[in-house]
């Protein structure tokens, strides 16, 4: 089996393993290159944070190339027992590691309480699975592949992909603008707090499965809406009986194809004809 080659960086705020310039006073920042183990192929990038914002760019290169900043020196409420007094303890400014093999290159940061900014270059030809969970946004431009992309409290934005996608925010703006599809992929795309705005060219075909709890659905596309009689749902548990009826849109956009659905909470529902 083949070792997975591994990268890592530490920099803290006393020096930095890799020299480079410091940006404003408690900022750092610093890079990663990962080459592919075969750069003729498509690769996917694997990527998770827990505080901080993720931004992939496709580009005509073969390697994965990670700039990674953070800033320690934010004002900061004195601590419980530490009123008056100034901190001159620091935490680790920077943290970051990359592992590749066959392709697949995984990011991971070891900071949980310290904002981190990831801008993370590859290939057009790749897949995607990203996720951060505060203080920070996603936004993928350019690429062409199978993505999975998840926050908690943030936006998600598709910019200019290609290839299929399921994405899924908390509290958020999920924004998607598709190049091209994969015709046979289903999709989906939803937030609980926020809107669902997707973009599709004008000729794709696909099933719709649409649901905004509080909020509107619109749609440039000609969707032939299926006006069946939604179906009542009956459950029994410990003596309580409940009946539910799902109020989804569902119809076909160019005669249909594979199923994309949306959903929100509190939002509007927007599906966008590409101009």
């Amino acid at each position: 089996m083949k070792t997975p080659r591994i990268l890592a960086l530490a920099a803290f705020t006393a020096f930095t393993a890799i020299s480079a310039p410091l940006l404003a006073q408690g900022d750092m920042k610093e890079q990663l290159t990962v080459p592919l183990s075969d750069p003729a192929k498509p690769g996917k990038l694997k990527v998770h944070l827990i505080t901080g914002s993720i931004r992939v760019t496709g580009y005509n290169g073969n390697q994965v190339v990670i700039d990674a900043s953070t800033n320690q020196d934010k004002p900061e409420k004195p601590k419980v027992n530490a009123e008056g007094m100034k901190r001159i303890s620091k935490n680790g400014a920077l943290d970051i590691s990359a592992t590749e093999e066959n392709n697949i290159v995984n990011v991971s940061s070891n900071l949980i309480n310290t904002k981190m900014e990831l801008n993370i270059k590859v290939p057009m030809k790749f897949s995607l699975n990203v996720g951060t969970v505060n203080d920070g946004d996603i936004l993928i431009e350019n690429v062409d592949g199978v993505m999975e992309i998840t926050n908690v409290n943030g936006d998600i934005r598709l910019t200019n992909i290609s290839g299929s996608a399921v994405a899924n925010t908390v509290n958020g703006l999920l924004k998607v603008n598709f190049k091209t599809v994969e015709a046979k992929s289903p999709m989906a795309f939803s937030t609980l707090n926020g809107n669902v705005d997707v973009t599709l060219p004008a000729t794709a075909k696909f099933d719709v499965k649409l649901k905004s709890d509080r909020g509107d659905i619109y749609s440039d596309f000609d969707v032939d809406v299926d006006k069946s009689v939604p179906q009542a749902t009956r459950s029994a548990k410990d003596g309580m009986y409940k009946v539910s009826i799902e109020d989804w849109v569902k119809g076909k956009v160019n005669g249909g194809g594979s199923e994309i659905m949306m959903k929100n909470m509190n939002g509007n529902i927007y599906l966008r004809k590409a101009k």
